[in-house]
């Protein structure tokens, strides 16, 4: 590691180690179950997973970003395992938090009061199909407004499903504006278990698929976060 990778190792590692057995970030959440539907495109993508339809068991994580108490604003994350995006046994990773939806807020975390007021963003570039932008799940027209707390969004999802359109923006060609154009459809559906044999980590570093991927810029240092995380979430708490 170089010195900015061993800074985000240590710091994520204390701060894991701090709260126990819950991650350095997004401490306070909920497991959801889902699924996401792909209509598949006529005009293809060039990726296998979008450009046939499907239908895919979905895990899903939503948390409060930096842990605050609720009613406080909060960068709100939805963290999504496809199940099988790639076939038997080849999950896709995606991590989104709250952001906007132009040319540069969609690169923002922005901190919310409700968990469907507005798009999750990866806020890093991706490249999918040979483009580059970002991945976004826009709260479907109509959704009901749900508080940003955990147990809240738990019990709504379970009471009634919530949709998100996931969706793919890059820069218009007068590199203005952001064209959205649509990849599948989120549903979320009820309450998932609170563990799963790998203790809920999502690495979209880990997880991606051919033709759909995170950039490479910043991956140490994410890689080096998620690594210094997962080693404190692991060891005693200090005394």
């Amino acid at each position: 590691m170089d010195l900015l990778d061993r800074i985000a190792f240590r710091t994520a590692r204390a701060a894991a180690r701090r709260r126990g057995d819950r991650p350095a970030l997004h401490p306070r959440g909920t497991f959801l179950a889902g699924r996401l539907a792909v209509p598949g495109h006529r005009d293809p993508w060039g990726v296998p997973w979008l450009d046939a339809p499907g239908s895919h068991a979905v895990t899903a994580r939503w948390s409060r970003g930096a842990g605050l108490p609720h009613p406080l604003p909060d960068g709100l994350g939805l963290a999504l395992r496809v199940e099988d995006a790639g076939g038997p046994g080849r999950p896709l990773d995606l991590l989104l938090t709250t952001g906007g939806r132009g040319r540069w807020t969609r690169h923002v975390p922005l901190p919310r009061t409700s968990a469907t007021a507005g798009p999750y963003s990866s806020l890093l570039s991706y490249v999918v199909g040979g483009r580059r932008g970002v991945v976004a799940a826009f709260p479907a027209p109509g959704s009901p407004r749900i508080p940003a707390d955990p147990a809240t969004v738990g019990a709504a999802v379970a009471g009634r499903p919530v949709v998100f359109r996931l969706c793919f923006g890059a820069s218009g060609a007068d590199g203005a504006g952001v064209a959205w154009r649509p990849l599948a459809l989120l549903t979320l559906h009820g309450e998932a278990p609170t563990t799963s044999p790998d203790g809920g980590a999502f690495d979209p570093y880990l997880n991606f698929l051919p033709g759909f991927r995170p950039v490479d810029r910043l991956r140490s240092l994410r890689l080096a976060a998620y690594a210094g995380s997962r080693e404190g979430r692991h060891a005693a708490p200090p005394s």
